[in-house]
């Protein structure tokens, strides 16, 4: 064994890309590491043998336990998407995506960080369904964000009046704003209804139990649809928004002053300019009664 020649940093580098390396389809360590070198050497070049366990035995149990808990974390996040394109299709595309995107946080709360973009890059990997399992996956994600972002105090309704066209705002953390190709939040609330039901009368399927096809969706048409997601008593709850309200709230996240902001909301909108000012008003009412509507950082920053 080679490992009092490794300094701490390569024998963790090491490890962590054994570790990290896909499983057999018999849920074994592979023989061979992507560069080439059999997994007996690679694992006695830092693991020493027991009277039970060769060195690459001791090393499959670690690679086995990562995977299997990866995999269990990242289908507790997105039931739905699983649903849509079925559990072998979602196990395929789970796998690739964790080999491009492994854990590279100490929680595994950030596992679907980058499923969106993925997908939009894979969309092989969704099957036929992937421009509705892409929005299945960004309302998913979006969940996730919303559930545990932080909170930061509201403005009041009179705060908010006293605003002008120069003052630039913030939205609360947990406010998630996503566009979507379908109207697909209802159809994820409902097949999260299902994947609960399911496990409450049945408990935790094992995968070779699971129904390997896509569900049966209720049909859906293609739309334009813009929803935001936000927390309320540790809750998540999704809010439909019409395209001039959304794009609104989107600016004033980029930090646009608020008369930029507002002039961003409206462009291509077919909403005559006489009952813009009444909508925004009515907008501003709403945000503020939801409380997402923050001071911006710095202005946060010159008050204290």
């Amino acid at each position: 064994m080679n490992a009092p020649s490794m300094s701490l940093a390569d024998l963790q580098r090491e490890m962590a890309a054994a570790v990290m390396q896909p499983l057999t389809p018999n849920e074994d360590m592979r023989a061979t590491a992507p560069d080439g070198r059999p997994m007996t050497a690679v694992a006695e070049s830092f693991i020493a043998p027991n009277s039970r366990l060769s060195a690459f035995e001791r090393l499959e149990i670690y690679n086995r336990q990562y995977w299997f808990r990866v995999l269990s974390a990242f289908a507790e996040d997105f039931p739905g998407l699983r649903a849509v394109i079925g559990a072998r299709a979602f196990e395929a595309l789970s796998i690739a995506y964790l080999s491009a995107h492994p854990s590279r946080s100490f929680s595994l709360r950030n596992l679907g960080s980058k499923l969106a973009e993925w997908l939009t890059a894979n969309p092989q990997a969704a099957g036929r369904r992937h421009r509705l399992a892409l929005d299945v996956a960004r309302i998913e994600w979006a969940f996730v964000e919303a559930f545990d972002s932080a909170e930061r105090t509201a403005l009041t309704l009179d705060q908010i009046a006293t605003l002008d066209a120069g003052s630039r705002l913030a939205l609360q953390p947990h406010l998630q704003l996503i566009a979507l190709s379908y109207p697909a939040d209802d159809l994820v609330l409902g097949l999260h209804q299902r994947d609960k039901r399911q496990t409450s009368e049945a408990g935790v399927q094992q995968d070779d139990e699971a129904d390997p096809a896509p569900a049966k969706l209720p049909r859906l048409r293609r739309r334009p649809t813009w929803l935001a997601a936000h927390r309320v008593d540790f809750s998540v709850f999704y809010l439909r928004l019409k395209r001039e309200e959304f794009l609104t709230l989107a600016a004033i996240r980029q930090g646009l002053p608020l008369a930029d902001a507002l002039e961003t909301g409206f462009i291509g909108s077919r909403i005559p300019p006489q009952r813009r000012p009444q909508l925004v008003q009515q907008w501003f009412g709403n945000w503020a009664e939801l409380g997402w509507i923050c001071a911006s950082d710095l202005e946060s920053l010159i008050k204290d």
